[in-house]
């Protein structure tokens, strides 16, 4: 806006107002441009920030997990689960007993959740993003193993080449008499073999240690009882079609989520960020358009006698104000067009070379993440047009109001 006011005094002091017209709809555009490049940048960022996170969650949770309305767990007999198994679309069950329990290495300890977990756990292709190192097996029977977050290994200092040190595990237990004085009627205790790291992303690093679920059944005393079950789809089926199945056969009594609905609120912010981000973008937009109304403003002014004569042979007003408009659409479509087109080749620059990077050395992803979405450049078009409208309007109705009799 300063600049605009500089150049309007100089061309004012010279009495070259066409000049000056030229230069505040080139002011204009470019500010239309930068605007709506910014947008589609800054969308497009968003929209690879929600896949990331998708992914990540994606390597850890299951396609879909059933879990009961009620109660923390529910009965899980062998006859069930394989009428489950013989569900359409279905592909690997995997039975999960998950509970806090209370980690103790060499003298560090940590509350965490221990997560039970049958052996065809790593069949439904988990960490295949993120980080892992070490046994991809949850060891013998004799030898149970443990494949915990980072966080948590690195709270309990665990060594995982040091094979005498065991992960002892604590789960607190209700005593056989209630006036017992021996602590350990207090606790179930056991023990597991670290044997792998993993690092997917922070709300599961700091918090989870996958272990076998027969350990994880006896240590807790679950029985037949399962907090949840997670479904790999088969290949060939979509997962909103095993869902629907899922559901029909299990009633009302589970509830069957896909990875979105497991992590929907978190989702729903980055939805609801991005919404406002875009809001944001097209105020400061508007602002920027505000020299559409200024260009188109002078030039109702300077023009007055033009269209003083164009009523005096006939048009009408709303001709007037469709000559007004029309310019002001072509001031805002060929910024927008621009900006566009330079968001585009931004992002696709972005995507294909990684341009800006993070700069974390331990991130997932070393560049910053972005997608395109033809839907982002179909709203970004809509506020454009709206906004044209509503910056070109004023003027245009100005220079409809001009009176022939007073300008010829």
């Amino acid at each position: 806006m300063n600049l605009s006011y500089f150049i309007a005094g100089r061309y004012f002091r010279s009495k070259k107002k066409r000049n000056f017209i030229t230069v505040l709809s080139t002011i204009s555009m470019i500010g239309v441009a930068v605007g709506t490049m910014a947008l589609v940048i800054v969308m497009s960022v968003f929209n690879g920030l929600e896949d990331l996170i998708r992914g990540l969650f994606a390597s850890f949770d299951a396609e879909l997990k059933v879990e009961a309305v009620m109660g923390k767990s529910f009965e899980a007999s062998t006859d069930w689960l394989n009428d489950i198994r013989e569900v359409e679309g279905v592909a690997v069950l995997t039975e999960v007993i998950e509970d806090h329990a209370l980690f103790d290495y060499n003298g560090n300890q940590l509350v965490a959740t221990i997560k039970g977990v049958s052996d065809n756990f790593l069949e439904q292709e988990r960490f295949s993003q993120g980080y892992f190192w070490g046994d991809t097996t949850l060891g013998t029977d004799l030898r149970p193993g443990a494949i915990m977050g980072r966080g948590v290994g690195f709270f309990l200092s665990v060594n995982l080449k040091d094979i005498n040190v065991p992960l002892k595990v604590y789960y607190p237990r209700a005593p056989r008499s209630a006036a017992t004085l021996n602590p350990n009627q207090l606790y179930s205790s056991a023990s597991l073999e670290p044997v792998a790291f993993f690092s997917v992303e922070r709300q599961f690093d700091d918090e989870y240690v996958i272990a076998p679920l027969n350990f994880t059944k006896e240590l807790l005393n679950y029985g037949s009882r399962r907090t949840s079950l997670e479904i790999k789809v088969a290949d060939g089926y979509s997962v909103q079609e095993v869902q629907r199945n899922l559901k029909a056969h299990l009633g009302s009594d589970f509830s069957v989520k896909n990875t979105d609905e497991q992590h929907a609120d978190l989702l729903r912010t980055v939805k609801l960020e991005k919404l406002f981000v875009f809001l944001t973008l097209t105020f400061i937009l508007a602002i920027a358009s505000f020299n559409i109304f200024f260009s188109l403003s002078m030039l109702a002014i300077e023009k007055k006698k033009d269209i003083a004569i164009l009523k005096a042979i006939g048009a009408k007003d709303a001709l007037i104000r469709a000559i007004f408009l029309k310019q002001g659409g072509m001031i805002s479509i060929s910024g927008a067009l621009v900006g566009l087109v330079l968001g585009f080749l931004v992002v696709w620059l972005q995507e294909s070379y990684g341009l800006v990077s993070l700069g974390i050395a331990s991130a997932v992803v070393e560049s910053y993440p972005v997608r395109m979405i033809w839907t982002d450049f179909l709203w970004i078009s809509v506020a454009v047009i709206l906004i044209t409208l509503i910056a070109s309007w004023r003027p245009a109705w100005i220079a409809s109001r001009v009176e022939t009799t007073k300008e010829l």
